[in-house]
């Protein structure tokens, strides 16, 4: 059952409270003291707190107050806390809610916008619960995964990526070909090495080769070797990938740019193991774990023309689906942090920015935009500006602009004054609308 704890020195207070709460068909408890309410703590399930700030006779100076958020905070750092009290400053509320209690109201209170307070707290705890179990689970998993498998020092925290990464090394045991799919940047080219780590060759050699990133008449010799002249400038045999791959895995980045003779040579290869360097009728045979990838449509190739129906189905016993950054919105702090390597640390608003950009580039546009923050951080704080990211829309921006004071005395006006909602309304923390409140010299309500 939902439960609050009221601490106060005045039994009416805890009478009353209690007597509301109750009609809400909320459990409350109560204590008188500071020392009652730390012990009931320790022994119940406290969904949220609601504490005087004074509780000695004659005294109004929030000390004892501030004493006892303290030590719920240092003991309980996930409850949360409103504050209630007759006499104690607002200065003295704004400091504890910037340290992180949830709301503050004044003596005499309204029934109606505490017990909506309440009720949106309680609300609140509930959804951090079941985020903080989801997140747990994933935790779990991932370290399952770590446990299990050869990740190669991956950094993610995303279920997509989870799934992706079980996948990846589900398949890595067997000797099919894998074809990885994925925009360009999103990291093809690892999941292909854990693949390869993770597989029966992994002692073997992994030889990449981006087919995108050479000329077309040049692809067939890396792929298959040639002998001394047999194109403008080969004045030596060469050995290709596929021997220096014997073994071991061969990664072919880019598949779709390959050209459609090479593409025949390929599907010889996959089928038979065999295959002729150019300019020889040597016939060289080799066992090779092949992985590739393409951020193409390679069907729609197939329709075209471009690309070989059969060498396409060859490639794709199994697809491992590499999501784009912008579906792995979990991944993209860990990912930061990562790349920072503790030379700098991101400022909540820079945070924010990252989390608000859309990531066309994917992992690699971040890693970019890191470095270069790291680079233009001002003692070691990167700040919103230092990395460069294009204007988000008004809606994705929505928590990093600057809110009016009008804004803000509208916000809190159509809420009643319950602080809480107000700041969902705005888009903000309670405790960044207690620091606006606070910059603007508004009073709060009750």
């Amino acid at each position: 059952m939902r439960t609050v704890l009221i601490i106060d020195d005045n039994p009416a207070v805890g009478d009353a409270l209690s007597l509301a709460l109750s009609l809400r068909e909320i459990r409350p408890l109560v204590a008188l003291t500071p020392e009652d309410g730390l012990a009931i703590l320790e022994r119940e399930s406290v969904d949220v707190l609601v504490q005087d700030m004074n509780f000695t006779a004659d005294t109004t100076s929030g000390k004892e107050g501030v004493t006892l958020f303290r030590a719920v905070r240092e003991r309980h750092p996930d409850l949360p806390v409103i504050l209630l009290t007759a006499w104690t400053h607002l200065e003295t509320a704004v400091e504890l809610v910037k340290a992180g209690a949830a709301d503050y109201l004044g003596k005499p209170w309204d029934d109606a916008k505490l017990l909506a307070t309440v009720e949106n707290l309680l609300e609140l705890a509930e959804s951090t619960k079941e985020v903080t179990r989801a997140r747990v689970e994933r935790r779990k998993r991932r370290e399952a995964l770590q446990r299990k498998y050869e990740l190669d020092g991956l950094v993610f925290a995303s279920e997509a990526m989870g799934r992706t990464l079980e996948l990846a090394c589900q398949v890595a045991r067997s000797d099919v070909p894998v074809l990885v799919t994925g925009p360009n940047g999103a990291g093809k080219e690892r999941i292909a090495a854990i693949v390869h780590a993770n597989s029966p060759v992994s002692r073997g050699a992994f030889i990449a080769v981006n087919c995108g990133a050479l000329p077309g008449e040049l692809i067939e010799a890396e792929l298959f070797g040639a002998e001394a002249g047999a194109y403008t400038g080969a004045n030596r045999a060469r050995e290709g990938r596929f021997e220096m791959a014997d073994g071991g895995t061969l990664f072919l980045d880019e598949i779709g740019n390959l050209p459609l003779p090479g593409q025949m040579k390929l599907l010889r290869v996959l089928e038979t193991g065999q295959f002729e360097r150019l300019g020889s009728g040597r016939t060289h045979k080799v066992k090779v774990r092949v992985i590739s990838a393409t951020n193409a449509d390679l069907k729609a190739m197939i329709r075209a023309g471009t690309f070989r129906e059969d060498l396409f189905y060859r490639l794709n016993v199994i697809e491992v689906n590499l999501p784009p950054l912008s579906e792995r919105v979990d991944d993209i702090l860990p990912l930061a942090e990562h790349f920072l390597d503790g030379r700098a640390r991101l400022s909540e608003e820079a945070r924010d920015a990252l989390l608000a950009h859309d990531w066309p580039g994917n992992v690699r546009e971040l890693k970019n935009a890191i470095e270069r923050a790291r680079l233009l951080a001002s003692d070691g704080v990167v700040a919103v500006r230092d990395l460069n990211l294009p204007a988000a829309s008004p809606s994705a921006m929505r928590n990093l602009d600057e809110p009016s004071r009008e804004a803000v005395e509208t916000a809190l006006a159509s809420s009643g004054g319950v602080v809480s909602r107000a700041a969902q309304t705005l888009g903000l923390s309670r405790q960044a609308l207690y620091r606006r409140i606070e910059r603007y010299g508004l009073a709060v309500a009750g």
